[in-house]
């Protein structure tokens, strides 16, 4: 029998029974309600996604934070204490940009601008010995290490890189930072692979933001990963975050475990068939403490996926401390896994503002870094990062300090800085009403207290003249140890002292101090509103 003899009769009947069932609805709703069942679908989706991003209970605060702001006169109030907030964290109701030029002046100054410029610098706060990181340099900023680079800038302020036929000694310069760097991570090594390659950029966050665009380019050639995602720990760089932004990536954000690292085994939770890259820090900005860099690489590995090691902090400091004796764990290219690191020159290099290294396994993946435009009317264009145009007078101030201190020099400044960290981690230890967070690793201290407000005592600091830097989860502040503050470890343990047992005295905020609003901004449950406070502050500041 002919197979279609017994399949027509059967449509046929089907098409009769859906005819009978379906003459039971009015023609109208049998055209909407497979529109509305689609609509439907489209918003469980929806709800379903927002919720896997954010999770049920950001999902839920928001959903709430949106009615309520619903409510007549609301959002109005929100935004009037928004700004009150905005104003305080400035110090004052006025804009920052009061007084300030807004357009060219008819007659130029000549060279009587130096003199308005060294007016305006010398109303700037002192920092020098007085600041968590920010000056790396010692001493004076018109002698010794911060001379000779002042002098190498100079010598260089017209070129740019972009030119390669033209300046050429900045090409070099920057070839040769790059390469010396790399040894300093491996890169000599067998184990590296013997092709570890890179390029400066602008600071940390460009090598970040580099790197994380440069592995989801290489994933997705590699595994055709479309919807990226990346999976870091709480206390790794914010640049993190700027970069998936920018690049549409999926961030998880994992707490860390009790020694305040990356916590493998929740980190592994996160990995699915999206995830192109986790991350370790050497040390992380935070707290001072190195990841489990090893055990990021076996992750990396078995899952066929990338490791970058943000070593911004670390890279001029771990591998003349590890030299020097102290126990540093791997953290370079000899770590099988390790696809990429950044390291900031420009910190314990000793370097101008706005020099960092990203460096990459090999050239395979480095590639995936570069644009290139072939359809431009104004010829073929290439270009290695996100500039085109860079200052060749911070690469040659790179190369400057670098060859100007050597190893031996290098040697000497960890050797400073790592001591005063030790003096600085044991006199704040030795303080009743504070706790060490962690166990910090390298030259960074972050002390907290679950007797006093912390905020409060860093806010006693700033009347004496410190700049710290507060963190959260858990309160603490922490100060970031460099050249210049080798000099000045009593008197900041004394004032350290002096303003630990102010507070505990005199609890409460002081006038004009900015406790309140970091304890308040901790608090919160609705992250997005935070957030918002932030974005104000940054728009009526810059």
């Amino acid at each position: 029998m002919d197979s279609s003899s017994i399949i027509i009769p059967t449509l046929i009947q089907l098409r009769a029974s859906a005819n009978t069932f379906l003459s039971q609805f009015e023609p109208l709703a049998i055209a909407i309600i497979p529109i509305v069942t689609f609509l439907l679908a489209r918003i469980i989706q929806s709800i379903i996604q927002v919720v896997h991003d954010n999770g049920v209970k950001a999902t839920v605060i928001k959903f709430v934070m949106t009615l309520v702001k619903l409510v007549p006169g609301v959002q109005r109030h929100i935004d009037a204490e928004k700004q009150k907030v905005v104003e305080k964290l400035q110090s004052s109701g006025k804009s920052l940009r009061d007084g300030w030029k807004t357009e060219l002046p008819n007659t130029g100054l000549g060279t009587k601008v130096l003199e308005e410029m060294k007016d305006l610098k010398q109303k700037d706060p002192a920092w020098q010995g007085r600041c968590s990181g920010t000056v790396y340099i010692g001493g004076n900023e018109s002698e010794g290490h911060f001379s000779l680079i002042n002098e190498a800038c100079s010598m260089f302020a017209h070129t740019n890189p972009l030119h390669l036929d033209v300046f050429k000694s900045v090409v070099r310069f920057e070839a040769e930072v790059v390469a010396m760097t790399g040894a300093l991570f491996g890169s000599k090594e067998k184990a590296s692979g013997g092709k570890i390659c890179g390029n400066m950029t602008s600071g940390g966050t460009e090598s970040i933001l580099l790197a994380v665009k440069t592995t989801r380019d290489y994933m997705r050639a590699k595994k055709n990963i479309t919807r990226p995602e990346m999976v870091i720990p709480e206390s790794a760089h914010s640049a993190y975050d700027k970069a998936c932004q920018y690049f549409k990536i999926k961030l998880w954000r994992v707490p860390v475990n009790k020694e305040f690292q990356a916590d493998v085994k929740a980190i592994k939770k996160y990995i699915n068939k999206n995830t192109i890259m986790i991350v370790g820090s050497a040390p992380g900005f935070p707290h001072g403490i190195i990841d489990p860099i090893e055990e990021l690489g076996e992750l990396a590995v078995k899952y066929g996926i990338c490791l970058h090691v943000d070593l911004c902090l670390g890279g001029f400091v771990l591998p003349f401390a590890r030299k020097l004796g102290y126990p540093i764990p791997p953290f370079d290219f000899t770590v099988q896994g390790v696809t990429s690191i950044s390291a900031d020159v420009h910190k314990y290099g000793l370097a101008p503002k706005g020099t960092s290294i990203v460096l990459y396994r090999n050239h395979e993946i480095r590639k995936h870094q570069f644009v290139a435009v072939t359809e431009w009317s104004g010829g073929l264009y290439v270009s290695p990062t996100i500039a085109g145009s860079r200052p060749g007078n911070v690469i040659a101030g790179a190369w400057a300090a670098m060859i100007s201190l050597g190893q031996e020099g290098y040697l000497e400044h960890t050797r400073e800085i790592m001591e005063a960290s030790k003096r600085i981690q044991q006199g704040a230890k030795d303080i009743p009403e504070l706790f060490i967070v962690g166990r910090p690793d390298m030259t960074i201290v972050a002390f907290g207290s679950n007797v006093i407000d912390i905020f409060e005592v860093n806010d006693i600091l700033s009347t004496k003249g410190w700049h710290l830097s507060p963190l959260q989860r858990p309160n603490s502040i922490h100060i970031c140890v460099t050249l210049q503050h080798v000099p000045v470890v009593d008197e900041f343990l004394n004032d350290l002292k002096d303003s630990v047992q102010t507070v505990k005295k005199n609890p409460g905020p002081i006038s004009g101090g900015l406790a309140p609003i970091y304890g308040a901004a901790g608090k919160i449950p609705d992250r997005g509103m935070v957030n918002e406070l932030l974005v104000d502050y940054m728009d009526n500041t810059c």
